[in-house]
């Protein structure tokens, strides 16, 4: 089993990369966006190993955290490998969390984007299991932070211009508390998101 590869990224494409470990490139399959990994970075990836009949699929998350959340929506029936990395792709640690310690899957999906039959899904299934990871993890937005009512129509409107899902969410997420409108939101998101 396979649980963490360290070397330099040789290749990528929006949903995998190529890591050369010691002439060995090794093709790992990841949640982020193409621009999080720069040709002949060196990269440490935790990753999961599944293997099947007819495949032997590397998944990889740069924080132990996220492959932890991997393992754990593995655990709920009828989602496999590419389905938990699809969900971890549209969503992230903090929105799942508090989706599933609230009990509320329309949070996760106006948040995310993930379908509100999969949100209901891992909101019951993860609900039990959840309670014990709760703390464990390191988040960017703290638990005290507020997520305002417009977020989900800035985060959209982002998406709309052409923006990942993923950084319109994480930029709109960690904008000022002084911003009280979604047109506000989005005028300020585009600032951070032209210096990126």
């Amino acid at each position: 089993m396979i649980r963490r590869v360290t070397g330099t990224i040789i290749d990528s494409s929006e949903k995998e990369v190529v890591v050369d470990v010691a002439g060995i490139g090794y093709l790992i399959y990841v949640n982020k966006s193409q621009e999080h990994f720069p040709l002949d970075a060196t990269v440490t990836f935790h990753t999961h190993h599944a293997i099947r009949d007819t495949a032997s699929d590397l998944y990889g998350f740069i924080s132990r955290d996220e492959l932890e959340l991997f393992a754990l929506l593995l655990t709920i029936p009828k989602v496999g490998p590419k389905s938990a990395m699809q969900i971890l792709t549209q969503s992230d640690i903090e929105t799942i969390k508090k989706a599933v310690l609230s009990d509320d899957p329309n949070y996760l999906t106006k948040m995310s984007g993930v379908g509100k039959k999969t949100a209901e899904k891992i909101v019951n299934e993860l609900k039990d299991k959840f309670e014990d990871f709760a703390g464990t993890y390191a988040t960017e937005v703290g638990d005290e932070h507020v997520v305002h009512p417009f977020a989900a129509d800035a985060i959209d409107a982002l998406v709309a211009l052409g923006y990942p899902q993923s950084d319109a969410r994480k930029v709109v997420h960690n904008l000022p508390d002084e911003i009280q409108s979604a047109n506000d939101a989005v005028r300020e998101a585009l600032k951070t998101l032209g210096q990126s």
